[in-house]
């Protein structure tokens, strides 16, 4: 017998297999807004008691300087009760008995009978009929919590309930054939899309299952189990090793979604035709950028000119997470067994520890055990955390399963009590920032250069406009003066020459006249005619002189003449100078403030070198006593851990200089200067990235910004060895981090070290190299790639300095990739023998099994162990002598898990049996 959901059964594909007739519609008209701009603060009872509400206003976005980040509100966790309609399998059983839970929709109210005369009353946020559309579950539960998200806070919608009573339907269905069907996660996506602006924002998708306490990833089948990490400082939880898809519309989503639930586990049991068998998870990343005004803002000359305003832009994150728990259910009523039953035992036990959780949340319990389980070590956020959190509990109306109501009820009642720190999650963009001062820069620099050019330019046309008019009124002025200074001595030279051939004749004529013995009357006569002559000459001469005069002065007026147009022309080029000096002055403010940016440098380059020098101290300190890259060995795991160095207080000191540095130069102009022409100045950079580096909240920064790449750049182009060695260091501590390791596989990493470590000379730069191989040793996805590119006979090749840091590295990459074979082998991936026998490494294992370093002793010794568990390799360990050696560490290792394990090895290989029962040896 099975309980199906009557019109919410539904297949994997979101198709509906029935439907039921609906007698009225139940939707109310709701403004999604106004319910999220309150939330219910206070703490309900068990039964029918009244709940008081406070409201919670929206915040408007604004800058980060109102310490907004900061600010938390209060919000409880918010509960809806949705009751299933009877399936065809339950009107027939059920025909003649009620049904145990009574709705009072308008009241917010449900009853849960007992028997006929007595019933339990529970209050809810809201209470749903059978009949409410999957349109306002929505509106109620879901759309307050999507509006937050967009407004950068984390929300998480949930739904709870027995098996078969809807979870599913409510959540997850797609709503292919009839769009009023599609469930929460189909419309949070669409508003999703219309809220954001998809040229500036992004939306990422993770969707995985948690399955028997193990995290699968539904996009990628493959990725089976996936690990959680926790922020020491925040508590935030992620998930690093999901598939992270980009949603640009919503045609792609569903796509996804389809493709997650194909791979979904699912089963038939008695309660439910295809009921769940783990909990599926859809988390959405959310990324808006929040655009300010521009402000006009005032020029030299006071008058106001647009001009963007240099502040950074607001992005504000929120995330959404959607959870479809797996139903409860009892082994007696659903019929499970076998792995049926197991998968049933898990369920219920990751349900058992999250009720756990929020009963401790409820009852303001000093522990609250969130590392039970898996599953509420992914939900810590949404219960007793900072998100914004929706719960829909989902019943079903058949008496025969009032237990389990009765349980999922007391489920919601116990949520209702749990209160969430909402905190708003914004930050500037500093990149888009950098950015656009870097393109305002170039753009002011090429003006200057402009402005500069056009003002030599302007002066050079000015200086010759002006030469050229004064030469040209220099030599008008001095042809006037000679055509002037001509005439005036012509003149002067035919009146003195009329004047002596007029004095020639009047003294021929006095001649004859005294010769000739005329008259005295005639003498008188003659005497008066030359008086007139001397008169009319004389008269003469007046003339002649008046009329230089007024040929000298129109001679002067044209030289005043000449003169008012030279002294305008130096008026022009007065005016020209004044212009000249004004550009200079615009050029030498520009040159100051060019002075002023370069002086900025300076001092942060400055700082740079000292924080460098303090961390070269730091480091020389700490290479006596232990070094970056440590490694635990446990008792069959060999997993490279990147342990943080036990520092004294100036470590302390350097250590918070150089975060100072990272917050106020910016991670992105530290690597800049990796690139710097001086080569100190590349030094000091790869050294400060390096110290970054080593703390592990810091790489995933580095390695986003692009610092993998530069590091990697640096051992390819630098011939410096202080470089390769710092940058060896640095890429050996990014290389702890899994996804990182990929990175540097897929960018050349292996044999750009592998021909750095050929080229080294120090011995701490071959042991950077060799701790940067053995972390990337321990990856089983990267083991032949690795190989294929050199990294073993790399490894091999560094031991020729015999130094025991670089031998301890060695030990420690050799242990991680025999580790990696041995659980190939186990799980039947590799059949062959050992990579690291056909590269020639069985030798100096042996050599090396025995060695006075406890560091190298103890890896040697696991890495014969791992070799020796997959007995394709038993041939060669025998005749390499191999089989001797792990006879002692089955005897003599100080170390008791070293000792059992080789123990075990060598009684589960028939080879090795068989060789010491030959040779008749005890072991």
């Amino acid at each position: 017998m099975s309980i199906n959901s009557g019109s919410w059964n539904h297949s994997r594909n979101g198709n509906s297999k029935s439907s039921i007739n609906k007698t009225h519609n139940s939707s109310i008209n709701l403004n999604p807004r106004s319910s999220l701009s309150s939330s219910n603060v206070s703490v309900k009872s068990n039964k029918s008691s009244s709940s008081a509400t406070s409201s919670l206003r929206r915040s408007s976005p604004a800058s980060l300087s109102s310490a907004k980040n900061d600010a938390a509100v209060l919000g409880r966790v918010r509960v809806a009760v949705r009751l299933r309609p009877r399936n065809a399998e339950e009107l027939v059983a059920d025909a003649d008995f009620a049904d145990c839970v009574e709705l009072q929709p308008e009241l917010k109210r449900l009853k849960l009978r007992k028997n006929n005369w007595d019933s339990d009353t529970y209050e809810f946020d809201e209470v749903l009929t059978e009949f409410a559309s999957q349109k306002r579950i929505y509106e109620v539960v879901a759309k307050p919590v999507v509006e937050s998200v967009l407004d950068g806070y984390n929300g998480t919608i949930m739904a709870y309930g027995q098996t078969g009573t809807g979870k599913t339907y409510t959540l997850g269905q797609l709503g292919e054939e009839d769009t009023a069907g599609r469930g929460i996660m189909v419309r949070a996506m669409e508003d999703i899309l219309a809220g954001i602006r998809l040229d500036t924002d992004t939306v990422l998708i993770s969707y995985f299952q948690l399955y028997m306490e193990t995290i699968q990833d539904l996009l990628n089948p493959s990725n089976d189990n996936i690990s959680i990490m926790e922020d020491p400082k925040s508590g935030d939880v992620s998930l690093p090793g999901a598939s992270c898809v980009e949603i640009k519309d919503q045609k792609s989503f569903l796509e996804l979604l389809r493709l997650g639930e194909a791979h979904r586990f699912a089963t038939n049991t008695k309660l439910n035709t295809e009921s769940s068998r783990s909990h599926a998870i859809l988390m959405v990343h959310v990324r808006r950028s929040v655009k300010d005004r521009d402000s006009a803002l005032p020029n030299e000359n006071g008058s106001s000119s647009h001009v963007k305003n240099l502040k950074p832009s607001v992005v504000r994150k929120g995330k959404l997470v959607v959870v479809d728990l797996a139903g409860s259910e009892r082994i007696d009523k659903s019929g499970s067994d076998g792995h049926a039953l197991e998968e049933a035992k898990s369920i219920n036990l990751s349900l058992s520890a999250l009720g756990k959780c929020i009963n401790a949340l409820a009852e303001n319990s000093a522990h609250v055990p969130v590392r039970d389980s898996k599953l509420t070590r992914l939900l810590r956020d949404s219960f007793g955390g900072t998100a914004r959190t929706s719960l829909v509990v989902t019943i079903g109306p058949s008496s025969r399963h009032r237990g389990e109501t009765a349980s999922t009820i007391m489920f919601g009642q116990r949520a209702m009590k749990v209160e969430n720190m909402l905190k708003i999650k914004e930050e500037f963009d500093y990149k888009s920032l950098s950015r656009k001062l870097d393109i305002q820069l170039d753009k002011l620099m090429a003006e200057s250069e402009r402005l500069q050019k056009a003002f030599q330019d302007r002066i050079d046309q000015i200086d010759k406009e002006a030469q050229d008019r004064v030469s040209d009124a220099e030599r008008k002025y001095a042809d006037a003066l000679e055509e002037e200074r001509l005439k005036y001595q012509k003149d002067y030279m035919e009146a003195v020459k009329k004047l002596e051939e007029q004095w020639a004749i009047n003294q021929r004529k006095q001649s004859n006249e005294a010769s000739t013995s005329g008259a005295k009357h005639d003498m008188s006569v003659k005497s008066c005619t030359r008086e007139v002559h001397a008169n009319e000459e004389v008269t003469e001469v007046k003339r002649l002189l008046q009329s230089e005069k007024l040929l000298r002065k129109a001679a002067e007026d044209e030289a005043s003449n000449l003169k008012m147009q030279l002294a305008q022309s130096k008026k022009q080029e007065t005016a020209a100078n004044s212009e000249m000096l004004k550009l200079h002055q615009m050029l030498k403010d520009e040159a100051n403030q060019r002075e002023k940016l370069e002086r900025e440098i300076a001092m942060l380059q400055g700082q740079l070198l000292q924080l460098s020098f303090e961390a070269d101290e730091t480091r020389r300190r700490l290479d006596n006593g232990t070094s970056k890259v440590h490694v635990e060995v446990d008792t069959q795991v060999t997993q490279v851990q990147g342990v943080q160095p036990q520092t004294d207080d100036a470590g302390n000191e350097d250590k918070s200089s150089v975060a100072k540095l990272f917050e106020q130069v910016g991670l992105q102009k530290i690597l800049s200067l990796l690139e710097a022409e001086d080569a100190d100045v590349r030094i000091h950079a790869v050294k400060v990235v390096a110290n970054l580096a080593a703390e592990e909240t810091n790489q995933e920064k580095i390695v986003e910004a692009g610092g993998l790449t530069s590091l990697l750049n640096l051992l390819r182009s630098s011939e410096d060895e202080t470089i390769h060695r710092v940058a060896a260091g640095a890429i050996a501590n990014l290389a702890m981090n899994e996804t990182n390791q990929e990175l540097i596989m897929a960018q050349g990493g292996v044999s750009l070290l592998s021909v750095t470590a050929t080229k080294a000379e120090d011995p701490q730069t071959l042991r950077m190299i060799a701790g940067a191989v053995a972390n990337l040793c321990g990856n089983d996805k990267l083991q032949a790639k690795l190989r294929g590119e050199g990294g073993i006979k790399a490894l091999l090749g560094m031991v020729r300095f015999g130094h025991p840091d670089v031998l301890a590295q060695v030990a420690r990459g050799i242990a991680n990739f025999a580790k990696c074979e041995s659980r190939a082998s186990t799980q039947g991936f590799r059949t062959g023998r050992s990579l690291l026998i056909e590269d020639g490494a069985l030798p100096w294992i042996v050599h090396n099994s025995n060695n006075e370093a406890s560091s190298i002793r103890r890896h040697i010794e696991l890495a014969l162990c791992h070799l020796a568990q997959h007995e394709a390799n038993a041939k060669d360990m025998i005749n390499g002598g191999a089989l001797w050696e792990l006879v002692r560490i089955s005897r003599d290792c100080s170390r008791d898990d070293i000792r059992s394990l080789a123990r075990r090895t060598l009684g589960s290989s028939p080879s090795f049996q068989a060789e010491l029962r030959r040779l008749n040896v005890d072991h």
